[in-house]
């Protein structure tokens, strides 16, 4: 077989939101999606990552000329030819974010080329997973909060995520509408996306707790080990304390995991260095007895989580199920609150080229 990459190509598209949202720390009203396409044997591979256009220029003047030219089935040396490349350009951030779109394409292009799904070549431990519904932005007013968390729960989701922090009074009050919109058999997560300091948070906790609240992410900054134990070890019993979404790279997974920071693990193959650094992750989970879920880009997470012994399930983020559902075929569609994998070779997508050039930016 010639699996020599032929060309890397790539692109970004900057989609609005379809109403202005925030969280506990951020406000945005559009989401930049950078794509990658690889051509080999016939076939095109595609990955992406959530990052500024600034991502799309680094793949273009760094790590192109690490990828062209290689056998593709050599994903382990194309990865680590790429993190060599970038050793004195700081691995964190836009350069992880870089890596892992191409990595992403890299196996997608692999599982295309051998002609079978990318679950099946990461080597299935379940056939489907269970998704929970995430939005429930601040910047929601009460009726689109209920409208939307209820609407998930009435389609079979046995989970919710709703955003808080922005303002922690009126959270009380926003988190008791949500469980009146989804009832009382559906677990409700919040967000805090670091929000909080350690003492605030445990006090939040406490309130989230009379709310049948069973997942607090991201409670204190996600670089705080200490205040994440602190959160585990004095939080209300039931609650889990979860975070790890700004992982970039195996380390931070590791230190994470050793303080016992966390009751479940967060990955995100769209910064961790792709499908290559997300199954690194994993491996990890496996060795600290921790659950793994996925960070939102849930038509990248499926094949992965197929594969992760200790995943748990992934977050269908409303942002990022728009604008896979708008941009490509092949997007996967929940049942009952889970998904599985469409059956197509790679990723099983397919980009809607006419639809995906309206929201072109240059890089």
């Amino acid at each position: 077989m010639d699996a020599k990459i032929e060309a890397l190509e790539v692109a970004a598209y900057t989609v609005p939101t379809d109403a202005p949202e925030s969280d506990g720390t951020l406000q945005w009203d559009a989401t930049t999606m950078v794509l990658v396409t690889l051509t080999a044997g016939g076939r095109t591979g595609l990955g992406y990552t959530y990052a500024d256009i600034s991502a799309g220029r680094f793949i273009a003047s760094v790590l192109q000329t690490q990828v062209v030219g290689r056998d593709a089935m050599d994903i382990p040396a194309i990865w680590h030819a790429m993190i060599h490349a970038t050793r004195n350009l700081g691995r964190p951030g836009i350069t992880s974010m870089a890596i892992s779109a191409v990595d992403v394409a890299l196996w997608d292009l692999k599982s295309k080329l051998l002609g079978v799904p990318l679950a099946r070549l990461l080597g299935r431990a379940r056939d489907g997973l269970a998704v929970y519904g995430s939005g429930g932005f601040t910047s929601y007013d009460d009726a689109r909060l209920e409208s939307q968390l209820g609407g998930w729960a009435a389609e079979g989701f046995t989970m919710v995520k709703m955003k808080v922090g922005r303002d922690p009074q009126a959270d009380g009050g926003r988190m008791r509408r949500a469980r009146a919109a989804i009832g009382p058999e559906v677990q409700l997560f919040t967000d805090l996306n670091g929000a909080l300091s350690r003492k605030r948070a445990l006090a939040f906790a406490d309130k989230a707790a009379a709310c049948g609240v069973v997942w607090l992410e991201e409670p204190v900054s996600s670089n705080d080990l200490d205040g994440l134990r602190l959160l585990r070890d004095r939080g209300p019993a039931g609650m889990d304390i979860t975070a790890g979404e700004y992982g970039f790279d195996t380390r931070y997974f590791r230190d994470m995991l050793a303080a016992g920071a966390v009751d479940v693990l967060q990955v995100d193959a769209t910064r961790c260095a792709g499908i290559t650094g997300f199954m690194a992750a994993a491996g990890l989970c496996e060795a600290h007895e921790t659950p793994l879920s996925a960070h939102c880009a849930p038509a990248i997470h499926i094949h992965p989580c197929l594969a992760a012994q200790k995943a748990v399930h992934l977050e269908w983020f409303h942002d990022h199920v728009r604008i896979e559902h708008m941009l490509f075929d092949g997007a996967p569609q929940p049942s009952g609150g889970r998904i599985a994998a469409n059956g197509a070779p790679g990723l099983g997508l397919t980009l809607k080229q006419a639809d995906a050039d309206t929201f072109r930016v240059a890089i």
